[in-house]
């Protein structure tokens, strides 16, 4: 009889999500699944084919094939106020960028999504939306790129932020805080979710595994920083005040901002109307 193949578990590999994964990583928490590393778009897609069976995705990859997909309790990445990691980096006001270029990362539909509702309801400005051609790790080469902003996410805000890579900008907006100053509700950048077809044992044993290790991830944001550090080149404080400032549940206020964001999608024609569908409970 063959082997059941093992499940595959979908990591995005920021700094973000080491407080998540940091105790499967260390052999702390146990985790009986294959673990596939890929920015957001690539997990997003790899869902979406149905070459992953968990993963964390973009906020917005769940809202555009909600009956796909079934979302894991109490697991996010979000922030009530600046998130740090996604970032609009301007050569002149947000208000005043109507027309002009602004270069969008290809890694993230939702901060993407974010910053066109900003642009249209906060700052009443219409920019032309680019993709950068750098890749997001590569930092030294946004100044090859014609732009007058460029949104940033990942590791590389943070990078450029700590102002030691010789681009410097006039203007810098914390999607999540401007978010959060609109609204009064907190952002969900990204959600676990599992498909609707995985088996709910496999699904809830890895849900299991990864509430375990986000737990000890926040009791040792510490040790997470020092490793972000060291990835990153980021000083350990900013890292530390980084992840410190991010929330990893998925509460009933998290929900809020969540259905908020979604809703602004379907007025905008964006998404599909659907409801949030979430796995069951053993």
């Amino acid at each position: 009889m063959s082997e059941r193949p093992r499940i595959r578990v979908g990591r995005i590999p920021y700094v973000n999500c080491y407080p998540v994964y940091g105790a499967v990583d260390r052999g702390i928490v146990p985790l009986d699944a294959t673990v596939v590393d890929g920015v957001p778009t690539t997990l997003n897609r790899l869902m979406g084919e149905g070459g992953l069976d968990v993963s964390v995705v973009s906020a917005v990859e769940y809202a555009r094939d909600a009956d796909r997909y079934l979302l894991l309790p109490d697991l996010a990445i979000s922030c009530d106020g600046p998130v740090r990691s996604v970032m609009l980096f301007a050569n002149r006001p947000a208000p005043e960028l109507g027309g002009h270029r602004v270069l969008v990362s290809r890694s993230s539909m939702t901060s993407v999504r974010l910053l066109d509702l900003l642009f249209r309801h906060v700052w009443h400005a219409r920019p032309r939306f680019v993709p950068g051609d750098a890749e997001m790790s590569d930092v030294a080469r946004f100044g090859d790129e014609e732009h007058d902003a460029r949104l940033v996410i990942g590791d590389a805000a943070l990078v450029l932020a700590e102002g030691n890579t010789g681009l410097a900008y006039p203007y810098a907006y914390d999607l999540g805080l401007v978010w959060k100053q609109w609204t009064g509700l907190p952002f969900v950048f990204a959600v676990w979710v599992a498909q609707r077809v995985t088996p709910v044992a496999d699904a809830l044993a890895v849900h299991a595994g990864l509430i375990s290790s986000r737990n000890w991830g926040v009791d040792h944001l510490d040790v997470l920083a020092g490793q972000a550090a060291t990835a990153t080149g980021v000083s350990p404080a900013t890292c530390l005040t980084y992840l410190s400032g991010l929330d990893y549940r998925l509460s009933y206020h998290h929900l809020a901002g969540l259905t908020e964001f979604f809703g602004r999608l379907v007025v905008a024609g964006q998404v599909p109307r659907s409801t949030l569908a979430f796995l069951p409970a053993a």
